[in-house]
């Protein structure tokens, strides 16, 4: 099984009825009534084009890609004192 990479979206939409059909161009992992935004997951290596489609639908008012990537990941190697030793 080969694991393809994935990049989250997070859109802002105008009307959540029509942001059901981004389910075609992605995964929605997410979608809140109150904010109006979807959060989904689509191809990395197709990221630009899919971003370029999605900002051109009438009903998307901007689009966010996710800064996990960015994130680092590693954890601290030395201890930060939080704790006292008795």
């Amino acid at each position: 099984m080969k694991i393809t990479e994935r990049l989250g979206l997070a859109v802002w939409v105008k009307d959540l009825k029509a942001a059901r059909s981004l389910g075609r161009l992605g995964n929605i992992h997410y979608i809140s009534k109150r904010l109006k935004y979807v959060y989904l997951y689509i191809d990395g290596k197709k990221a630009d084009q899919m971003i370029e489609r999605i900002e051109r639908m009438p009903f998307v008012t901007r689009v966010e890609r996710s800064l996990r990537r960015e994130l680092a990941m590693e954890i601290a190697s030395k201890p930060l004192g939080l704790h006292r030793r008795a």
